[in-house]
C-alpha cells in the first residue's frame, strides 16, 4: 500500500552502477516491501514522473535521519 511522504533534505539513488542521482526536495509516494521502498514523484511542472526502488535499508536510514518523513 502507497503512503505518502515528504523529501526534506538530501537523498540519493543509483541506477545499476552509475552515479548517485538526487531526488529533489518534495512529495512522493512510498511503496515498501520487506527487501525495498520505491519512491515515486513528478517533475516541478506535474508532467514527467519518475521513480526508483531502493534498498530498505537505504531507507530506513533515510527515515532515521530525517530525509525522509512519510505523512500522518
Amino acid at each position: 500500500m502507497a503512503q505518502q511522504a515528504q523529501i526534506t533534505g538530501k537523498v540519493e539513488y543509483r541506477e545499476g552502477d552509475g552515479p548517485l542521482i538526487p531526488i529533489r526536495k518534495g512529495p512522493v509516494e512510498v511503496t515498501v516491501t520487506d527487501l525495498d521502498a520505491t519512491l515515486s514523484w513528478q517533475d516541478e511542472g506535474g508532467e514527467v514522473r519518475s521513480s526508483t526502488a531502493m534498498p530498505i535499508a537505504d531507507f530506513k536510514r533515510y527515515l532515521a535521519e530525517g530525509t525522509i518523513q512519510l505523512a500522518g
